[in-house]
Order: structure tokens, then C-alpha cells, then sequence
């Protein structure tokens, strides 16, 4: 049910082919309506996700089938608006953050289950990149059970998963060595890793970094051509795990992860929100930008290279 009058259509994004960052347009669609167990949000910013962009391209056709025309996005903040049979949770009038549908748009649909409410002093930028982050950090953490005491590489550290990944890791007690670029090496000892420059020879930079103990696990979440040398880095490739290398982890026998469940999206967000309840949480922004230039959006998520997350605001 809603308390509020609701349009029966508003903007959302979407590309009807695949193809490159062009396709994105804005157009007006209908507003969709929660299902059982589902809330329906006012978007107020949704994050850019590299799986958005690889879907656009059709790189995912054969695990990702979309249907035409397609709406990115899996994260949200918003205002929940509407909410479906069952939903005793969430009512109108909440600020919450979450997965969410098609969340390029100035209304998107979320399973209620998996949503976070939004702390006043969070700004909604913020809370918008976190839910997919923080999903998968603890979904990768988790598959390689590490313990206190263990040292742990995490390839891409300074990247929105690497650095949900970086800070949950060292709350555990786990060593973390991270890779990075040159830029964010300060950036990464701050929250408590071992910086080690990335590109060519990093894994002998690595066992520099770990001065004699032996590093027991790897998350890979972004980097080329890194997983073999990793694999024998740790012995085998039972505790390496790759968000990012799906093609190359099968041959190498490498956990490849994609797609979380309730609990670690709940999971992710509960530990999230607990940093920055406790003032030493680090989820920076690197941009925001409006509906309208989710073109320049999917470029600059394309080239890499910037820290922290990118956020259409509707």
C-alpha cells in the first residue's frame, strides 16, 4: 500500500541493444509496482556497478540474458513510496538502502528483506554505492574462512569491494596485504593493509610485504592476469577467490563468485552500517552525476581507475 499520490509513469534508463555507452537512454516508463514482499522506492541515488556496463556490452549474454529494453542497476537509496502484500518491515516514508531492480530510475523495486535503513548523518551518495560492496566483500571473505592471524591478498584493494573487503578483513583480525595503484597506497594503510604497488612483479612485491609469513588466501576483485601467479602464491586454488575473472578462475579451478543471497546482503550492510556508526567507516565517492549522463557514467566505470563509487542521483 501507499500513502503517497505516485505517478503512473517517470525517467529511467535503459538501452535497447547492445552495444556501447551510447545506447543509454532516458526515457519514461511506466512505474512498477512491488510484488509480495517487496517495497517500491523513490530513488535517491543508485550506484554504477561494472556489472551494469558489462551487460550493456553483451559480454554476459550466456549467464545474464536481459530483455529489451533493459534498466541497469542493482543498488539503491531511496524513500520507500509503496510496499507489497506481506511487507510488514518497511512502511511509507522510510529511508533505506538496498539491492534494488532497475535502479536506474526515479522509481525502482527491492525485496524488503535485504534493505538497510538509512542513518540520518549517511548521505544518500554514500548509502547508494554501498549495498553491492558490501554484499559481496562478506561473500568473499566468507568463502575463504579465514582466521585471526591469517594473511590474506586482496587484488584490488582500493576498489569499492577492496576496500568494504580491506576493512572487514582487519576488524576479523585477519593480515591484509593489498594491491593498488600509487595513488591509493596511503589511502590503504590508513585502513589498517599493507599496501603493494600492482602491475608487473607484484607477487614478488607481495612476499616482500608479508616478510616470511606465509599468505594463506586471495580476493581477487579486479586486476589481469594475476590469478595463476596467485593460485601458486597460496599453494593451490582451494582459498583464492575471484569476483572478477570468471573465464580464468574455471581452468585454474578458482571459486569464481557472482550473485549474493538475504543474508549476505543483510550481512554486508549490517557490518557496513556498524563503521560508520562507529565514525571509521571509508566508502568513498567518486563521483555523482545526474540520470542524463548515465553515458558518461558507463565511460568512466569502464576506464577504471578512479577510487571509490559512481552514483547517478535522480
Amino acid at each position: 500500500m501507499s500513502d503517497l499520490t505516485l505517478p503512473t509513469e517517470a525517467k529511467a534508463v535503459t538501452f535497447a541493444a547492445y552495444g556501447e555507452p551510447d545506447e543509454l537512454r532516458v526515457t519514461d516508463l511506466a512505474v512498477p509496482q512491488p510484488g509480495p514482499g517487496q517495497v517500491l522506492l523513490r530513488v535517491g541515488g543508485a550506484g554504477v556497478n561494472a556489472l551494469d556496463w558489462k551487460l550493456r556490452r553483451g559480454f554476459l549474454q550466456g549467464v545474464f540474458p536481459v530483455t529489451f529494453p533493459h534498466v541497469p542497476g542493482l543498488e539503491a537509496a531511496g524513500t520507500v513510496v509503496a510496499t507489497g502484500p506481506g511487507v510488514e518491515s518497511w512502511q511509507a516514508g522510510d529511508e533505506v538502502l538496498g539491492l534494488a531492480s532497475a535502479a536506474y530510475a526515479e522509481y525502482a523495486v527491492a525485496e524488503a528483506a535485504t534493505l538497510a535503513a538509512r542513518p540520518a548523518d549517511l548521505p544518500v551518495e554514500t548509502a547508494a554505492g554501498l549495498p553491492v560492496a558490501a554484499d559481496t566483500a562478506v561473500r568473499g571473505l566468507g568463502l575463504l574462512d579465514l582466521k585471526p592471524g591469517e594473511t590474506l591478498l586482496i587484488h584490488g584493494a582500493a576498489g569499492a569491494v577492496g576496500t568494504l573487503a580491506v576493512q572487514f578483513a582487519v576488524e576479523d583480525g585477519v593480515r591484509v596485504i593489498g594491491t593498488a595503484g600509487e595513488r591509493d597506497q596511503e589511502a590503504l594503510r590508513e585502513l589498517g593493509a599493507i599496501p603493494v604497488l600492482y602491475g608487473d612483479g607484484v607477487i614478488d612485491r607481495v612476499r616482500e610485504a608479508a616478510a616470511g609469513e606465509p599468505v594463506v588466501a586471495v580476493l581477487h576483485t579486479s586486476g589481469d592476469g594475476v590469478l595463476a601467479d596467485s593460485v601458486a602464491l597460496v599453494g593451490g586454488p582451494e582459498r583464492v577467490v575471484t569476483i572478477a575473472a570468471a573465464q580464468e578462475a574455471g581452468p585454474l579451478g578458482v571459486t569464481f563468485t557472482s550473485g549474493g543471497s538475504t543474508d549476505t546482503a543483510v550481512g554486508g550492510l549490517s557490518r557496513t552500517l556498524a563503521l560508520h556508526a562507529a565514525g571509521t567507516l571509508s566508502a568513498p565517492v567518486r563521483t555523482t552525476l545526474p540520470l542524463a549522463d548515465a553515458t558518461t557514467a558507463h565511460e568512466l566505470s569502464e576506464r577504471g581507475g578512479g577510487r571509490g563509487k559512481i552514483v547517478l542521483l535522480p
